[in-house]
């Protein structure tokens, strides 16, 4: 990120003011806030823009070994960027290793990898065990913790629009037999 001349006065004297507090003129205060929306809409344009590269680095790789080059491109343009190489990447890469190029690439993938991966476990380590709070929560959504005693809330009666759909018997009666005419010496004349 780089600043106007104008802009790094504005951050000069809001940081000689955090460092020394005294009040500041209404000016200075409109263009610390100024440079602060600057400062967020270029944080928020890099993320839409890396977003965009690994999109369109999920496209390259969908459609290699055609997009060879311009997958390698991308990769490298994201590796860059700070984007940490996943296990579609190594293994197409691998699937490439045949080109001089993306072997290099798969080299670099594979230590990035391997940094990223010891960085991880490091910081869980580091992290030591969990505290005793962390695992009452966990064990309040064992069944027959806590949670088991709570009343359940009773499901909402349906409504016309969620009314179950009825079954044809119920939407047609059955039809009745037809009575027989009665027998020939029961009728009478008329």
């Amino acid at each position: 990120m780089a600043f106007s001349a104008d802009e790094l006065r504005v951050l000069r004297r809001a940081l000689a003011n955090a460092l020394h507090p005294a009040p500041l003129p209404d000016e200075d205060v409109r263009d610390a806030l100024r440079l602060a929306d600057s400062v967020d809409e270029a944080v928020r344009e890099a993320g839409r823009m890396r977003a965009f590269l690994l999109d369109d680095l999920v496209r390259y790789r969908a459609a290699l070994p055609g997009s060879l080059p311009g997958y390698l491109e991308l990769l490298e343009d994201a590796l860059a960027a700070g984007y940490d190489p996943g296990a579609d990447d190594l293994a197409a890469l691998r699937a490439l290793r045949g080109n001089p190029a993306a072997a290099r690439l798969l080299d670099r993938c594979q230590a990035l990898a391997e940094h990223s991966v010891r960085a991880r476990l490091a910081r869980v380590s580091q992290a030591g065990p969990a505290s005793p709070a962390a695992s009452r929560a966990r064990l309040l959504a064992l069944p027959g913790g806590r949670a088991a005693e709570e009343p359940r809330p009773t499901p909402p009666s349906p409504t016309p629009a969620e009314r179950p759909v009825p079954k044809p018997s119920e939407v047609f009666p059955p039809r009745r037999r037809p009575v027989p005419p009665p027998p020939p010496e029961e009728r009478v004349a008329g």
